[in-house]
């Protein structure tokens, strides 16, 4: 996928799709994250990041994501100027909307 960046509704509908080498990222804080996350998704806060890009390299496509859709756009920046080419900001909402439209997700 060329897209680097997709609506919410977007990854909604393509995330029952997703192979086991692409990653939900949620660069929310762990507090944020244990009150509910999408399903399969791993936590890395914004601020930790540049400790793991080695690890987030591995992966044929990251999907980032947030609350709203700032810090998303700021961890797809800081990634992008890693050189990880592999990344698509869930720019236009987060976990929010995500809530509010009745999406899955878990504790």
């Amino acid at each position: 996928m060329s897209n680097t960046h997709l609506t919410l509704e977007d990854f909604y509908h393509l995330h029952h799709k997703m192979g086991p080498n692409e990653l939900i990222l949620d660069v929310r804080r762990p507090d944020e994250f244990s009150e509910g996350h999408i399903p399969k998704a791993l936590n890395i806060p914004l601020d930790q990041l540049v400790l793991r890009v080695e690890e987030l390299k591995k992966f044929s496509q990251i999907y980032i994501h947030c609350k709203r859709g700032g810090r998303a756009k700021t961890a797809f920046e800081t990634l992008g100027q890693l050189g990880l080419k592999n990344i698509v900001c869930i720019h236009d909402a987060g976990m929010d909307k995500w809530m509010e439209s009745g999406y899955p997700t878990e504790k």
